[in-house]
Order: structure tokens, then sequence, then C-alpha cells
């Protein structure tokens, strides 16, 4: 390829992503409390805001609400380990989705009914399928394997029957590796009917990727038609599971825009090449509990009422198993700057965590919504740009936790803090280990008590 060479920085100052401004999280920020929790644990932390995750929960009940549609809401538990989600949960009658048999004693533990957690995940362990029969926890069957396993233990239970959704593999994503196809599904059902009261067919789930309404809407029909075809074989078939998939909004859409249009490989370290397919969008226009009321307003292909009007008429109740959604605003990393090296026209910044504790990166993607820096003297003012990218602690030339060339307003300086926004959903410890024998950083509750931030460590305990 021949032409111009890239701009050069001097010409071309990096692109910024601030993340939408949060009164919350400003709360805590402008605070003080942040240098005080950096100087107690002595390395990186996450603090979350449970008002938030209330508040986002409340948003998803009232969109179901204004529908007219009854449903359910599992937290998926995957977003974020944290027991505080789980805690509230319990408290706010929310469900949960676990895949494993620690997510699911997790859940028991911290309050949630059996009766209120979904068993989702491919091929699940005996003692993972044991404990949810026992519990009455509904179970999400992905192969007839697995259904002939839990018919098969369902059998032998004399507690209660076994509670289960047929996975449906969608038809516009035939290479997933979830789900069952229409003649698989037929067979399922067929061994439904014969296995009797050891079993409560309650209905059909799916897992589909990505965030489109459309096709969410879409399916979600099929399955209305799939309960109705259930039921009149003689089972329960009263529900149907969309799963997650709703986006969530980080940024404003010029900030967004303008950062794709922009961004260049000379505005990372090592010249690192992204493109726009690599990354997350972070600006979505239809978003959370947003999401969820385009889905219930879409008229599914091929029919004639909206999938809201359809849920309602056939008495079918929608389950939904949102977790980035529920986290968004929830909480952020923070990080406390090592070392401080100049390099050709930017800084390389050393903090004292590493990129497994900001998961986007190891997905050879970048989590790009602004970090703050924030001094002891609180936030950084000013308008200059000082261009620096992020390294973590660790020995591993990869281990940067921003590539990007950050244009913050001053110039860091060992001592400052880097709070990463909104990282709640899925950022926080998904990929955490132990590297170096470097401790996890904790999670600190924070909540606002008599007019300043008041903070916990959460209950999950440490691994």
């Amino acid at each position: 390829m021949t032409g111009a060479p890239p701009p050069t920085l001097a010409a071309s100052p990096p692109p910024t992503l601030p993340a939408y401004s949060d009164p919350p999280t400003d709360a805590v920020l402008d605070s003080g409390l942040l240098h005080e929790l950096a100087h107690a644990f002595g390395g990186p932390f996450h603090f979350l805001l449970p008002q938030r995750f209330d508040a986002n929960l409340a948003a998803f009940r009232a969109a179901l609400a204004d529908a007219g549609v009854n449903g359910q809401i599992y937290y998926a538990k995957k977003a974020n380990k944290a027991a505080v989600w789980i805690e509230r949960c319990a408290a706010g009658g929310a469900g949960a989705d676990v895949a494993s048999s620690g997510e699911l004693r997790e859940a028991l533990g911290h309050g949630v009914r059996g009766e209120d957690i979904v068993v989702t995940g491919p091929a699940k362990h005996e003692e993972l399928l044991r404990v949810a029969v026992l519990q009455g926890a509904l179970i999400a069957v992905d192969s007839l394997d697995e259904l002939d396993r839990l018919l098969a233990l369902a059998r032998t239970s004399t507690v209660r029957p076994a509670r289960l959704l047929l996975r449906r593999l969608p038809p516009a994503q035939p290479h997933s590796r979830f789900g069952m196809t229409a003649p698989e599904l037929e067979a399922a059902l067929a061994r439904c009917v014969r296995a009797g009261d050891a079993v409560r067919m309650e209905g059909f789930c799916f897992h589909l990727c990505g965030y489109a309404v459309q096709p969410r809407a879409d399916l979600a029909g099929q399955l209305v038609d799939l309960c109705l075809k259930a039921r009149a074989a003689g089972l329960r078939a009263d529900r149907i599971g969309i799963g997650g998939g709703f986006a969530v909004d980080y940024a404003a859409a010029g900030d967004w825009h303008a950062f794709l249009a922009a961004q260049h490989p000379g505005h990372y370290h090592a010249r690192k090449t992204f493109s726009a397919a690599d990354f997350y969008p972070y600006h979505s226009p239809v978003a959370g509990a947003g999401a969820l009321r385009a889905v219930l307003v879409a008229v599914p292909a091929g029919g004639r009422d909206r999938l809201g009007d359809r849920l309602r008429e056939t008495g079918t109740l929608l389950l939904l198993e949102p977790g980035r959604a529920l986290l968004d605003r929830a909480g952020a990393s923070v990080f406390r700057v090592r070392g401080v090296k100049d390099r050709d026209g930017y800084a390389i910044l050393t903090v004292d965590g590493t990129s497994l504790s900001v998961s986007e990166q190891w997905f050879n993607s970048e989590y790009l919504p602004d970090p703050v820096l924030v001094t002891p003297a609180g936030r950084a003012p000013g308008r200059g740009v000082h261009p620096a990218c992020v390294g973590g602690a660790s020995c591993l030339e990869t281990d940067l936790l921003t590539w990007r060339k950050i244009p913050f307003p001053a110039r860091p300086a060992p001592g400052d803090l880097l709070v990463y926004p909104n990282t709640a959903g899925y950022q926080m410890d998904s990929n955490e280990s132990p590297f170096h024998e470097l401790p996890l950083p904790p999670k600190v509750v924070v909540e606002p008590h008599e007019g300043r931030p008041r903070w916990r460590l959460d209950r999950h305990p440490a691994r």
C-alpha cells in the first residue's frame, strides 16, 4: 500500500473518548476516599456502586410493566463475581443466572432462592444438575445428551420434578455451539412427554450473539410458537428465555464516531493496530432497558403483532439474563501510578496492577473509555495534552492496560491514580489472577452516608 505516511503525533493529537459523566462516580472521585484506599490496600482495587445496580434493575422491570408483560430478571453472575450484586438480587426479588456449581453455591449462599436461579452453560456437570434439581432451579438444557442425563437424574429424585427449558439453536447462527436444531427439539419434546411427572418442561430459550434488536425479537417470536406446540402436547411451556445481549452505552455518539474516524496506529504504543470491528460498540443508541423496550415493540418476522402483545395474549412469561446492562455505571477500577518513562513524544506509565484486571485487553481489543487522572489534590484540571499509554507491573511486554496514548489534561506523576470508569460489567475480574504473586485487587462497596461515601469490603472471598 502506498501513499502519504500517517500523521505524526504532534500533527495529530490522540483522540479522546470520555465516558458519560456520572454523579455517583464523580462524588467518589472528588471525596478524597480513593487515595486513602490506595494507601490502605497498597495496590489496585475496584469500587462498586450498588445503588446503580438497583436503578438498572428497576429500569428493566419498568420496561416489562409498561409493555404489560410478565417477566423474571436473572442477573448473569459471570459478568462480575462480587457478592454485593447477588445480595442486591436477593433483597430485590431478582434471580441469578449461573453456569457452575461454584456460582450456584454463591447464589444460594447469598440469599437467592433456588427457584429464582436459572442454570445455563453447555454439558453441565452431574453435581451441578443434581443440586439444581434439589433446589428447584430452572435448567436450560443444551443438548439431547444433557436432557437424557437430566431425565435419568429426575427419575431417581423424590423431592421435586426437574424444571427445564429447551435451548434452541438460532437458525441465523447455525455455527453456534449452543442449542438444539429443530429435529433435535422434536425429539426432546417427545422425551419430555414420556417422562411424565419426573420433569416440568417450562418452555424454551436461546443464546444469541450480538446486540441487534430485530433478530432477538424474531427468535423470541419463534419460541412463543414452540411453546404453543408444546402445550398442545400436554407440557407446561409457559415461558421463554431470551438471554442477555442488552448493550451498554458508555460514551456520547459524537465522541465515539469522532474517535473511530481519528484513531490510527500512531496513536498507540508500538503502533499497535486495531480496527473498529475489534472494539466493543462503546456508543449504542439503543441500550440497557431501552433495548428491552425496543425488543418488546418489535414485530417478529412473519408475524403481525408486537412481541410484547404476543407474549401477553399467549400468557407467556419472558425471562431475561442481563449482566453488563445491570452493571452499567456500577463501578470503576483504580490503579496507582508507579513510574513515568518518556518515549518519543509520549509517556509510558507503569501502574501497580496488571492488564489482567481490565479484561478487554486480553481479547485483542482495548477498553476505550478514558481513565480519569486523580492527583492527591483531586481530579487533574487543565486543557493540556499529555499523551501516555499505561503499562502493568508484570514482566510481559504485552501487559498494557491501555495501548492508546491517552491525552491526559496534566502530566501523570508517581502516586497519582488512574480511575477506569464503568468497568463493573465483564472488565473487573474475568481474567484476574495472582500473576507474579500479586494479590487480586479487592472490591470495595461504596454507598452514600450522611453526605459522604462510606465503604466496606465485598463479602466475596478472594481466590
